[in-house]
């Protein structure tokens, strides 16, 4: 080492100093730090030559190697000392310098031997094994250049896959090499002989081509088995296979050696392609599986996890080894939460999970065994092509059980083509709608006819099973899946089933689905067949009809029978929760029905419908509201708990129900009587708290009325007016105390007798002779109505018999009234045809008369037992026509045969002056009716002017004080008076018997019916017929011309008629 030192000019003199013996103090200080400085250095350590053998065809470098790094582009390293022991220093320079510098690797080998060696120096570019799960190696140009001490430069060769150098040893050298290292490092290097290393790649590229060979064919041929089958699951296992096919191209290095990948683009692509590894599986998984059928979570979920692994993809862009460090995590994840999913399908018994569990298996013990081999756990290089030959028969299997449902059912379905087409005919022919389910395909197909009854665009039905969910109303979707699915478990039975699609203007249809599965060689459903049919008016109507059932038809305020339920549900409530204190209340409105008998029908709901607005206004969500019947009002108040409180709401109820109420020009006074029962913590049946309630109710009424009274135990045994008379009501029928009278009903053109209505009476031991008004009321609370209808009933059947017997010619007929409680019950048909059949009438002569409001009450259910008592050969009357709120479309519906028009008609007839009205409505009524095919009855007929009028108008019946009064039978026999003899028994029996066989399905009037007279009856027959040839003391009307008819003429009204 050279040291410059300075030199004094000349003419300087010389001063003595001690300068020279610093500077050499510093000099020796310098030599000394440079030379530990080299000793410290790297290029100082000594290399160990490997000894090349000629019988190791391969020697691994990697220990050798010493790895040294330089900011410049050049570095300086010392030789190995050869077999003259001279150590050597070379400078190489780089050939790709980058911002940080240059790598390099320097190892030394050792030919000991007489003859020269030729040796291949090889740096895989990628090797599976070790690479690592998170920011993974994924392969790179390893070596850049080959720098020797002495000898040839190395040459590089022709290897896609591989740095491959060509080395020449000489014999007896040793030699020092330097690699420049790329940007991938170096963690692999092998020392080979030429002829092994090139049988080894010829045995893996036999290896590999076979593997590509097979992944290709089983990628052609699932595309292929998609485009003939198109099942979802078909192009996912397709789709699955070219993505193995794709990532193990590139693991063997076919796809750098066709397109000529550098390996820098091979990390891209080797990222992207595990990222769409696990995609392509996610996909398979949920088609196979058929996520979608019903839980469009489960798509959410799967179109997540794509958007996931996509944004990979777009991140391998970027940085390659960050991407795979996340697909590879992902495989593992999607691997086990797959086989999870199907072992808990397979346990709930699908059938497509259990035979995807062994396939599921393999790839959850490949992914296990692939991420110890890129852990490093694993070193074996024969690892990485094992698993990627794995990973192939994987997808082999996945073919294989993707075929088995490609060709499953195909024989079924073929042998049944003809018979399929055949009911397609049929379906056809009869109008409705097909609907197709292909199971496979996830598809349902519907005929055009559906998506015009909803108004949907065409196409729209036309969607996967769990598209249709959408279209179903939320509350038939669990009903619908549920049975579905219950239909691919059994792999047998029907579908009947009704539920709503929702219409393009939001409202919901209703349709009725009938279908049955067809089922394959393998015993599986591949579709489900069948037909769709709009049922929208009969579940409307049945829906009216339970509505019907437990509602009010005036109000649409719940009725006797759903208030009870609500009692006791609030009881059930109490006994649960003692803040719950249930107060049940009874309103009954005063003197209600003189106000509804001197201004109408009309004005009475016109009030009912007040009062019940009224009240709906003060009660809360939580309360209930109904009316029981008539007048009469109960609620159940829940929102108030405080007995100071409850009764305040009761009294602001009483105050609101005496506000007026205008009805046209007038002003109508409305008081209520109130009982209260509070929750007194009693134990009491829902009919034993209604009558406890009413029981108050009635003792407020007593008192005078508009008053509140709270139940209090000693009512009970007090006894009140009301409760004697319904214990006297029911053990009225017992001592014989109920009479039926017969009021006359004439026909205005002849002005002779052409029937009765039939009223009852009641002989009260104490109180005389109560008209029907007065007890019926009693009679419908109590529930005896119905024993009193059937008697009443039999009765006026038993003498309609009586006088169609003794009288010839046109058959009279008797009206009998029916409550609403007879047309609830469900055994009054039955009561109507034991009748029947004990008493022989002529068909349609035992008319059943039902008021108005009654009919419209439930009319869906009124429809269908008028119908059945048609069949019957009972005649129908509707009472009261035009006095209540009805819709006239169900006077169509209803078989009714006559119509009795209400009295407030007939009473404008009779008025003169300014007051006369003219009948447009009456005539419109008379006109319908006679288009309609029905007779007029009008009632109210009390004067020869109103009679006149009404047979103008072509009313054929009248019925009123005009005509007289109720009779009994007595005084209805002497009032029937024939013209004729009658002709006998036997002969009126047979005339009977071909009247009742001429009706429409008669059943109950046999010929056997007209049985002989009794002595009685044929002394009375004799009288008859001696009377019979006397002249006729009764007289027709002047203005109405007589007609040949056995019926009895009417007296005029100037007769005295008897008063019952």
């Amino acid at each position: 080492m050279l040291i410059a030192c300075p030199v004094p000019s000349r003419g300087t003199p010389r001063l003595p100093s001690r300068r020279p013996a610093v500077a050499r103090a510093f000099a020796v200080v310098a030599a000394l730090l440079l030379a530990m400085l080299a000793l410290g250095m790297p290029g100082a350590q000594a290399l160990e030559a490997v000894a090349i053998r000629l019988d190791a065809p391969v020697v691994d470098l990697a220990p050798a190697i010493e790895r040294r790094t330089s900011d410049t582009d050049r570095i300086q390293v010392s030789t190995v000392p050869g077999a003259d022991g001279i150590v050597r220093r070379i400078e190489v320079r780089s050939v790709a310098t980058g911002p940080d510098g240059s790598k390099w690797a320097v190892f030394a080998l050792a030919n000991n031997t007489d003859e020269q060696v030729d040796r291949l120096i090889v740096a895989p570019h990628y090797r599976m094994v070790g690479s690592g799960v998170f920011w993974p190696d994924l392969g790179n140009r390893r070596i850049l250049n080959v720098t020797t001490s002495q000898g040839f430069r190395p040459e590089l060769q022709n290897a896609p896959d591989a740095d491959v150098f060509f080395l020449t040893l000489d014999p007896g050298t040793t030699v020092t090499l330097v690699a420049e290292l790329g940007d991938g490092g170096l963690p692999q290097l092998y020392l080979w002989e030429p002829e092994a290393y090139k049988d080894k790649v010829n045995s893996f590229t036999l290896y590999n081509g076979i593997v590509i060979g097979i992944a290709g064919l089983l990628a052609l041929f699932l595309t292929i088995l998609f485009v003939v089958k198109g099942s979802a699951m078909f192009p996912a296992a397709a789709a699955l296979a070219w993505a193995v096919l794709g990532y193990i191209g590139l693991d063997f290095g076919f796809w750098s050696k066709v397109f000529g990948i550098s390996p820098l683009a091979q990390q891209f692509w080797r990222a992207a392609g595990e990222a769409i590894l696990a995609a392509t599986l996610v996909v398979f998984l949920f088609a196979y599986l058929n996520l979608n059928r019903w839980h469009v979570r489960y798509a959410h979920i799967t179109a997540g996890w794509l958007v996931f692994l996509a944004a990979i993809v777009g991140l391998a862009l970027l940085d390659p080894s960050a991407a795979a460090g996340i697909a590879r995590p992902s495989l593992l994840v999607v691997s086990f939460m797959g086989f999870g999913v199907v072992v808990w399908l397979a346990l709930h018994r699908y059938d497509r999970a259990v035979l995807i569990i062994p396939t599921l298996f393999l790839l959850v013990v490949w992914v296990i065994t692939a991420g110890m081999a890129v852990s490093g756990r694993i070193g074996n290089d024969l690892v990485a092509p094992a698993l990627l030959g794995g990973l192939v028969l994987i997808v082999m299997l996945i073919g294989f059980t993707v075929m088995q449902h490609a060709f499953a059912g195909i024989g079924s379905v073929a042998g049944s083509a003809q018979e399929l087409e055949r009911r397609a005919l049929a379906v056809a022919g009869s109008g409705d709608i097909v609907w197709d389910w292909d199971v496979d395909t996830d598809r349902i197909h519907v005929s055009p006819e559906a998506e015009h009854m909803l108004g949907l665009k065409q196409g729209t039905l036309e969607t996967e099973a769990a598209g249709w969910l959408d279209i179903i109303h939320p509350g038939d979707r669990d009903r619908f899946r549920a049975t579905l699915d219950g239909l691919l478990d059994q792999r047998r039975g029907r579908i009947d089933q009704d539920f709503r699609l929702r219409a393009h203007d939001g409202h919901y249809l209703w349709f009725n689905l009938r279908a049955r599965p067809v089922v394959g060689t393998d015993g599986e459903v591949v579709r489900c067949i069948g037909t769709l049919s709009d049922v929208t008016d009969s579940r409307t109507a049945e829906e009216r009809m339970l509505h019907d059932a437990v509602h009010d038809n005036l109000t649409g305020l719940p009725n006797r029978e759903l208030f009870l339920d609500r009692v006791s549900g609030a009881a059930g409530l109490a006994r649960s929760d003692d803040q719950i204190r249930p107060t049940v209340m009874l309103i009954d409105l005063d003197r209600f029905k003189q106000v509804n008998a001197s201004l109408g029908m009309p004005a009475g709901d016109s009030i009912l419908l007040t009062v019940a607005r009224r009240l709906m206004r003060l009660v809360k969500q939580q309360d209930t509201l109904a009316r029981l019947g008539s007048d009469h009002f109960a609620l159940i108040l829940l929102s108030e708990r405080d007995p100071e409180r409850i009764t305040a709401f009761a009294d602001t109820l009483r105050r609101t129900l005496r506000a007026p109420i205008t009805f046209g020009d007038r002003e109508i006074f409305i008081t209520a009587s109130i009982g209260l029962l509070l929750a007194d913590g009693q134990k009491r049946t829902p009919m034993e708290t209604l009558k406890d309630a009413e029981l108050a109710m009635y003792f407020a009424k007593r008192v005078g009325g508009d008053r509140i009274e709270v139940f209090r135990p000693n009512m009970r045994t007090q006894k009140l007016d009301r409760l004697t008379m319904e214990q006297d009501l029911r053990q009225a029928l017992q001592r014989g105390e109920i009479s039926v009278l017969y009021q006359p009903i004439v026909d205005l053109a002849t002005r002779r007798i052409a029937g009765f209505e039939s009223v009852m009476r009641w002989q009260h031991p104490t109180l005389g002779t109560m008209a029907a008004d007065d007890f019926l009321g009693l009679a419908e609370e109590t529930g005896l109505i119905v024993d009193l209808g059937l008697f009443v009933l039999d009765t006026a059947a038993r003498q309609l018999g009586v006088w169609q017997r003794t009288l010839r010619g046109e058959p009279i007929f008797v009206s009998v009234n029916i409550s609403s409680r007879q047309m609830l019950r469900h055994d009054m048909l039955q009561d109507l045809k034991a009748v029947l059949a004990r008493n022989v009438v002529a068909p349609g002569t035992l008319k059943l008369e039902l008021s108005e409001s009654l009919a419209m009450e439930n009319p869906e259910y009124t429809a269908q037992i008028l119908l059945r008592m048609r069949e019957l050969d009972a005649g129908l009357t509707l009472e009261d026509f035009g006095s209540g709120y009805s819709a006239l479309a169900y006077l169509q519906r209803f078989p009714f045969d006559s119509i009795k028009v209400d009295r407030t008609f007939t009473k404008a007839l009779g008025r003169s002056g300014n007051k006369a009205q003219r009948p447009v409505i009456l005539r419109t009524i008379v006109n319908m009716a006679q288009d309609l095919g029905m007779d007029i009855i009008a009632e109210g007929v009390e004067s020869e002017q109103v009679a006149a009028a009404l047979g103008k108008l072509g009313c054929r019946y009248g019925q009123g004080r005009f005509f007289g009064e109720a009779l009994t039978t007595d005084e209805a026999r002497k009032r029937l008076q024939p013209e004729q003899p009658p002709t006998s028994l036997l002969e009126r029996g047979r005339q009977l018997s071909r009247g009742a066989r001429a009706g429409a399905g008669s059943a109950t009037t046999p010929l056997a019916a007209a049985r002989p007279a009794s002595a009685a009856e044929a002394a009375q027959h004799v009288e008859a017929k001696q009377r019979a040839a006397q002249p006729a003391v009764a007289t027709a009307a002047p203005q109405a011309p007589a007609r040949p008819a056995a019926s009895p003429s009417v007296t005029p009204a100037s007769a005295p008629t008897t008063q019952a």
